[in-house]
Order: C-alpha cells, then sequence, then structure tokens
C-alpha cells in the first residue's frame, strides 16, 4: 500500500546552470497517507519544504522538532535529517532540493542573522505562489527554464530571510533602537560617526549594539555605513561635476586619499574610473 501520493519533477542542470546559478534537483508536492520516515545524508543538496497541512517532525543537528500546517523548513542535506508525517493529522507539503553556486553562502547567511532552520513565516501564500510557479517553469520546459528556475530559487531564499524573522517559540521585531540607528546611518552618512557616538545617542551600550546590529541587519556597523556612504558616492560621480575630493567629503570619508583607496577595494576601479565608464 502507498505510504504517500506525490508528484515530482527531476531535473538535470546543464554544465552552464551548475557553474552559473541556482539550479533545481528535484521540486513536487506530498500528500502522506501513513507514518513514514524519511531519513537521508551527505547529500549535495539544499532542502526547503512548507507544510500545507496536517503535522509531523522533522529531526536535525541532534534535535527533534514538532511541525505543522504554516511552517517552513531550510535544510543543508549534507547533514543527517528525517521528517515524519504523523498518523493522526498525515501532511502535505510543497517542496524543492536544489543546489548551485552560492547556494552555501546563502545558507551560511542565513544562519549568521540568528535565523533558525524552521519558521512560520507571516505570509505563507509568498512561498506556495513561488513554489507553484518553479514547478510550472520546470513542468513546461521553456527556453529559459535554467535562468527562470534561478530566479525563482533567489525569490524563495530571499523570502526565507525575510519572513523568518520570528522567534521559534513567538514573533519577533526589530527593536525600535536599531531601527532608529540604521535610520539614522542613512540621514547623517556625511557626518563622522563612530560607535560610542552612536552608544550615546540612543542610549545602548558599545557591545549590545555592535552585535546586535550585525545579527539584526546582517552586516556591522562600519560596513553598513561605508556601504552607504560609496552609494552616495557613485550617484555623485555619475550626476554631478564634483571633484573626487569635495564627493569624499560629502560622503564623510576623511580625505580622499582613503576614499580612493575605500572604493577601490568595494568597485574594483578608482572614483575617476567608475565616472568615465558610467
Amino acid at each position: 500500500m502507498a505510504k504517500s501520493k506525490s508528484n515530482r519533477i527531476i531535473s538535470t542542470p546543464s554544465q552552464y546552470a551548475r557553474e552559473h546559478y541556482l539550479y533545481v534537483q528535484e521540486v513536487g508536492t506530498l500528500q502522506s497517507l501513513e507514518p513514514h520516515v524519511s531519513r537521508r545524508q551527505n547529500l549535495s543538496s539544499y532542502l526547503f519544504f512548507l507544510v500545507l497541512d496536517g503535522n509531523g517532525s522533522v529531526s536535525y543537528e541532534g534535535r527533534t522538532y514538532p511541525i505543522s500546517a504554516g511552517d517552513c523548513v531550510w535544510l543543508d542535506c549534507t547533514k543527517p535529517y528525517s521528517h515524519e508525517s504523523s498518523a493522526d493529522a498525515p501532511w502535505s507539503l510543497m517542496w524543492i532540493h536544489f543546489n548551485g553556486k552560492n547556494a552555501a553562502s546563502y545558507y551560511d547567511a542565513f544562519k549568521q542573522q540568528n535565523n533558525f532552520f524552521l519558521f512560520r513565516p507571516r505570509n505563507l501564500v509568498l512561498f506556495t505562489d513561488t513554489l507553484s510557479q518553479l514547478y510550472r517553469t520546470q513542468q513546461e520546459s521553456p527556453s529559459l527554464v535554467e535562468l527562470l528556475s534561478n530566479k525563482y530559487i533567489t525569490d524563495i531564499i530571499t523570502l526565507c530571510f525575510t519572513e523568518s524573522r520570528m522567534e521559534h517559540s513567538g514573533e519577533y521585531s526589530i527593536p525600535e533602537k536599531l531601527e532608529q540607528v540604521h535610520s539614522y546611518l542613512g540621514e547623517h552618512y556625511g557626518e563622522k560617526i563612530t560607535l560610542e557616538k552612536l552608544s550615546n545617542l540612543f542610549f545602548i551600550s558599545k557591545f549590545h549594539l555592535s552585535r546586535e546590529y550585525r545579527k539584526t541587519f546582517g552586516s556591522t556597523l562600519s560596513d553598513d555605513l561605508t556601504a552607504r556612504r560609496i552609494s552616495h558616492a557613485k550617484s555623485m560621480l555619475r550626476f554631478s561635476d564634483g571633484s573626487v575630493e569635495s564627493i569624499a567629503q560629502s560622503c564623510g570619508f576623511q580625505n580622499a586619499g582613503y576614499f580612493i583607496k575605500v572604493f577601490k577595494k568595494s568597485e574594483g576601479m578608482t572614483p575617476l574610473e567608475y565616472r568615465r565608464k558610467w
């Protein structure tokens, strides 16, 4: 007797897709009819699945967690994992196995931002719509199937970052002070800004501010501030006649020499080369 009803598409990516894209290995839906444990490890793959209905459990990194309708799971399949539908409420799933360029980097970044592999998104429909589009793309196999698949997998990963911002045990909200600091950097990037100054302005310890900012926004305060300054400098280089010196000063860099050094590290060219190119 069948343990489940499954619709799946198994894909074999081209060499180009393997080298340049995120690509589909398998994608599909599953309706479990009775309890069944699926155990795997050492797969060169990442598994994302969501529970449409029913409940069950997933075991990963040495622990077992209950999951139910509305939950999403993102696993690194090189590690041992298993999942099992319950007997009293067999689950329905949508899922994708994928891999490719930067897949490991995305997953590492997801974990570094203190996200949990199991989460309940605020809007599950965003995930189901994207997975449905991805499935149809694989099924119909248009001429740009691999490029489109790369887009939809990227969309799913992006949703994992944006929609998982809640603790496993309850709601998550970005602390108000960190939001204020984030906005302050956008408005005052041209000024001299230090961790100590921000600490005094927003009445938060330097250590806590530094640690929680990176955890919340995925980059250090310094890196975020530098990126904002570079972005504004690029705009001024393209749409104004200002000198490198004046642009450096306007964007908060201590001197033109330091600005040129930071700009070249970020963009791979000097500010004047950037201006000529763009």
